[in-house]
């Protein structure tokens, strides 16, 4: 099992394995054809409460993290469907239209299902 994150905004290759949309927002400029998405688990990105809170602040980074983990505990639903997923696939990419690649939603979902 793998799970690899890359922007939405990145060309689609094979070795993806299956393409999951972590945002809750469509990504601007990006056709449904382009993005070649398997699933868009919108549920699962952060509450537009928090979203617009964090702003992608690298400032508000440990306070994202520790509010954001807060409401995937109690969005059991989301986090088990993507778990059977990552289970039932090779490879798994996370994708996310964030310009900053260390700093959003798909990192902090790759660390909890990292977890063991």
């Amino acid at each position: 099992m793998s799970i690899v994150i890359k922007r939405v905004y990145e060309k689609p290759v094979p070795g993806d394995g299956t393409r999951i949309l972590v945002d809750r927002l469509w990504p601007r400029g990006v056709s449904k054809e382009r993005a070649k998405l398997d699933l868009w688990l919108k549920d699962i990105a952060p509450s537009t409460g928090l979203r617009e809170w964090f702003g992608h602040d690298p400032k508000k980074w440990i306070g994202f993290q520790k509010k954001y983990k807060i409401e995937l505990a109690n969005n059991e639903e989301s986090v088990a469907e993507l778990k059977k997923i990552v289970r039932q696939n090779k490879t798994v990419t996370l994708l996310f239209a964030a310009k900053d690649e260390e700093h959003n939603e798909a990192v902090v979902i790759t660390n909890l299902l990292s977890k063991k």
